[in-house]
């Protein structure tokens, strides 16, 4: 039996500082009956009112002048289903009372919820509307252990934390509470009075909606429906497939010329799409669109891992953009942040007071490169919350891969460290095993419960079995960024072609470890800011030379080993760096056809022939899909080489990086016959001096390069040709 509270109690509800208030509020069994209390700053008179008779009850009387109500209901003693008629500055309103309703979180989900191992957690926590015992109103529930006291605050009590505290579930260290009347487009916060009795007003780790930068509250919305990935979305993630990826920031990819604001979902649906569509990408690489507080991040400082930002629109409006993306048989990836988040007050940095999402010694929890927090891995919760996330967006929102952002800086200890300034493992090892075992899972996760998503790793070191499941000891990922080519052959195209020959290497060590991983070729953001200069401004020469350099490159690219990635702008060669607060230089296609132009020609080309021939993509990952036809050719800058299909269709991909046309360049073959240009960086349609090998060009049955018959072909200058073997 309860009895009436003292005192001490009733001041410490109003300090905010009592930490049980269903032990104190609403309806209670007594030795005088049935007592209701009920706590309601600025009422003058309450009633309570049965719900099933509408009949008035009692009269609750004011005990504090602050706002605390009891009252007996003589002669009762089951409990029962009741509202509170509350006059408020002479108006009455009827309202349910949050106290009357029990504990809401189910057995099996508190259980997965306490082992960490919850599949979708964001099912149980954040909030979500329902209804209960016939009443409408939204269920909250937050993960603070080592708070003292945790109240949702919102729209729907004027941001008083004193109306609505929350019930402590001590096993899970989740607080929750149902508050009626709370629907769908109010705003909410949670006040923390965290371990050390400090006032803490934090957003919703998991609210599905945030304000827009510099607002920061959460805002109630239900959870999307679920989205089924249909059979051509995970055909076209194989990796037997053409994957060409147009990498794009949604903010700067074109912008309003009147104001320079920011397109919205809708507007880039209709605007983006469409052009991905005609250049033949067969994926959308979104940079990050978590919610995050701050543009210059471009989206890698997140705080709202489950709320798409607010810049372009609704979270609905960014479910109808990845709709249309679909409908236009377009695949979408997201870029996926879980290595670090910022300190912002409202955001998870000392969430209750204690580093609870992240490391408490700095220099496991403190990023300082990016002056980020790092998350606790082996803090069950916590992997629980990201993993949970990668699994919402493939089946709330559709989306078909994440590709994970720093993974390096995730596995290793001592990332960008100096000595002393790392914790070792408990092996005494570099490695982060608890963010290696986070990962692992996380594949797995999206594997069983998603398949057909895929996730890609930016992986920037020689980390073994980025790409090779968990069960063989790799992380499990379906792809990996290919640094190393990007790097190596970026390095030798900026040369000058007459010191080329003495780097020939950097455009053939990729073969060395090309089957190791599932390889991605990226030419991704990080190339063109920073002072990196754009990729045409890499190349050397005069404006005809950066051209010709630039288009040879993208055909070797191309023909290359690999899936494909292009950063926005790379595709019509922008000449400047990328700028996040600005479109890109759209204008540079417009007027009279010039060099951009036929770059930007040459890369819809490029894609639309590299997805028509199975040789260039079915065998990525195979050896049987490529050998060197002349590998060794030094002192003219030349490469050939071949790509194979799984029925031994042949297509011969040749580069001559030197301004001199070669003539006469003869080479052995494996396939006697006719071979045909299918894709010359050279020709006139994409601004090149026109060097072709018109028609068909016959093999001779003469030894060349180890084989008995060979093509002789004229090789244009800074040019890459594909030529396709005609039907006998």
């Amino acid at each position: 039996m309860s009895e009436l509270p003292d005192r001490q109690a009733i001041n410490a509800l109003f300090a905010g500082n009592y930490a049980d208030p269903f032990s104190l509020l609403g309806m209670h069994q007594t030795a005088a009956g049935l007592e209701v209390r009920a706590l309601l700053p600025d009422a003058s008179d309450v009633w309570v009112i049965e719900t099933n008779t509408g009949r008035k009850c009692a009269q609750l009387t004011c005990l504090d002048s602050r706002g605390f109500f009891s009252g007996v209901i003589p002669r009762r003693k089951n409990r029962f289903g009741y509202q509170l008629a509350v006059n408020w500055h002479g108006q009455q309103n009827l309202i349910d009372d949050a106290y009357r309703f029990g504990p809401l979180l189910e057995e099996m989900d508190a259980w997965l919820l306490g082992e960490g191992t919850h599949l979708r957690p964001y099912e149980t926590l954040g909030a979500h509307g329902t209804t209960i015992d016939g009443v409408h109103g939204t269920r909250f529930a937050v993960w603070a252990p080592n708070a003292r006291r945790v109240s949702v605050v919102g729209e729907f009590n004027f941001w008083d934390g004193r109306r609505h505290p929350m019930r402590f579930r001590r096993e899970l260290g989740v607080w929750e509470l149902f508050v009626p009347g709370a629907v769908n487009g109010q705003l909410y916060k949670f006040e923390i009075v965290d371990n050390s009795g400090q006032m803490r007003i934090k957003a919703d780790p998991f609210a599905f909606e945030a304000q827009m930068r510099p607002q920061t509250a959460s805002m109630i919305c239900g959870l999307p429906p679920k989205t089924e990935m249909q059979p051509q979305r995970k055909a076209a993630n194989a990796f037997d497939q053409p994957i060409s990826i147009y990498e794009v920031h949604l903010g700067s990819w074109r912008r309003h010329t009147d104001n320079n604001f920011w397109l919205s979902y809708k507007e880039l649906a209709e605007q983006l799409i469409p052009y991905v569509k005609e250049m033949g990408f067969t994926h959308i690489e979104l940079m990050p669109i978590n919610e995050h507080p701050f543009d210059g991040s471009w989206g890698y400082q997140p705080l709202g891992m489950y709320a798409p930002t607010r810049r372009f629109g609704t979270r609905d409006e960014f479910r109808h953009f990845v709709a249309a993306a679909h409908d236009a048989g377009i695949n979408v990836l997201l870029d996926w942040v879980p290595g670090h988040f910022p300190s912002d007050d409202f955001g998870l940095a000392k969430f209750d007071g204690t580093e609870l999402y992240e490391h408490s010694d700095p220099r496991e929890g403190f990023h300082q490169d990016w002056n980020t927090l790092i998350y606790n891995f082996g803090r069950r919760e916590v992997s629980n919350y990201l993993s949970g996330n990668a699994l919402y967006w493939m089946e709330r929102f559709g989306i078909d891969g994440l590709r994970v952002d720093a993974v390096a800086s995730m596995i290793y200890r001592d990332y960008s460290r100096a000595e002393g300034e790392w914790v070792p493992n408990q092996f005494g090892g570099r490695e982060n095993l608890e963010a290696i075992s986070f990962l692992r899972h996380t594949n797995r996760v999206l594997g069983r419960a998603a398949p057909g998503s895929v996730t890609v790793a930016e992986e920037s070191t020689d980390y073994p079995g980025v790409t090779r499941p968990s069960e063989d000891g790799g992380l499990g990922f379906w792809f990996k960024w290919n640094l190393g080519w990007m790097h190596d052959t970026l390095d030798y195209m900026k040369l000058d072609p007459v010191h080329r020959r003495y780097h020939h290497q950097l455009m053939t060590f990729g073969m060395i470890y090309n089957y190791t991983e599932n390889f991605v070729l990226p030419l991704s953001h990080d190339e063109v800011v920073h002072g990196k200069r754009s990729i045409l401004d890499r190349m050397p020469g005069d404006a005809w030379q950066k051209f010709a350099n630039l288009r040879a490159y993208y055909g070797w690219m191309w023909g290359f080993p690999g899936k494909k990635l292009q950063f926005m702008g790379n595709e019509f060669a922008q000449g400047r760096e990328w700028n996040h607060d600005t479109s890109l230089d759209w204008h540079l296609l417009e007027g009279e056809d010039n060099w951009h132009n036929g770059v930007h020609r040459l890369v819809r080309d490029l894609n639309h022939t590299y997805r028509h021939y199975a040789p260039l993509h079915q065998l990525d990952f195979d050896g049987q899909g490529f050998e060197w036809l002349v590998v060794d050719d030094y002192e003219n800058s030349v490469f050939v080489f071949v790509r194979r299909d799984r029925d031994g269709n042949e297509i011969i991909v040749a580069s001559n990086f030197t301004p001199v046309a070669r003539h006469n360049y003869r080479f052995g073959v494996n396939q006697r016959g006719g071979w045909r240009e299918i894709m010359n960086t050279d020709q006139h349609d994409y601004h090149g001096s026109d060097t072709r090998n018109h028609g068909v060009v016959h093999t001779d049955e003469m030894e060349s390069h180890g084989r008995p018959q060979s093509l002789s072909l004229t090789l244009p200058p800074l040019a890459t040709l594909w030529l396709v073997r005609e039907s006998d």
